[in-house]
């Protein structure tokens, strides 16, 4: 075995590792959910210099103030979304692009937005070399949704907002469900909201610690952390 293939084994069986301890050990089950993380190269979705922590229990810095999600959390995330193999799927904050690479293996077709050209650039290299061909990478103000390709069955935002924004609401199906972090800047309230008809119902899930979401429809474009007293 060369030192590539070794290497790729590493990250193979420490895959298989994250999945079995930090996910289905905490409580997430639905197979097809699990078989997108041991699939997903999570490694090739981070800077080079943090590969070694790919598949480690936490947050992992990406450049521009931005981070790759702890793994669990995109799990629950996507778990709590009930994706379906046909629907079509709103990502807000693609980041790294790994959770929507995880989304494309779940559902027909990912469309994700994000406000920080070169990450949304660097994600559409990822994607695009990795083959996902159902993903589509927009670079846009995410509080705004993506309203050509609306109505979704599902939103996922990876961005902590003071309160939902009108888009999200407007372009869900009816039955849609939307997860997002709503709160202040250092400490949110991940929620789940399903559209019922022309009302929604809000199901709390777990307290979670989110980038803000900034936009329009978010915190203020020269909005800073430190500027609020939680």
């Amino acid at each position: 075995m060369g030192e590539q293939d070794s290497r790729e084994a590493g990250f193979t069986m420490a895959r298989m590792r994250m999945v079995e301890n930090q996910i289905v050990q905490r409580g997430i089950t639905t197979p097809p959910v699990l078989e997108a993380f041991r699939t997903v190269p999570r490694h090739l979705f981070v800077p080079v210099l943090n590969q070694g922590e790919a598949y480690a229990d936490y947050p992992l810095p990406i450049g521009h103030g931005q981070t790759i999600s702890q793994p669990f959390i995109v799990a629950l995330m996507t778990e709590k979304a009930g994706i379906k193999t046909q629907d079509h799927v709103l990502e807000i904050g693609t980041g790294s692009g790994y959770q929507a690479a995880i989304l494309s293996r779940l559902c027909r077709k990912v469309d994700t937005v994000e406000r920080i050209p070169e990450l949304g650039e660097r994600a559409r290299a990822v994607l695009r070399d990795l083959g996902y061909k159902n993903i589509r990478v927009h670079i846009a103000d995410g509080t705004q949704g993506y309203p050509a390709a609306a109505p979704y069955d599902a939103i996922l935002v990876a961005a902590g907002a003071p309160e939902v924004p009108m888009p999200y609401r407007d372009q869900l199906k009816p039955g849609g469900r939307l997860i997002i972090p709503v709160g202040g800047s250092w400490h949110q309230d991940l929620q789940l909201w399903v559209k019922t008809g022309t009302d929604f119902e809000m199901i709390s899930i777990i307290p979670v610690v989110f980038v803000p979401l900034l936009g329009k429809w978010g915190w203020s474009a020269g909005y800073h952390r430190n500027d609020e007293e939680d």
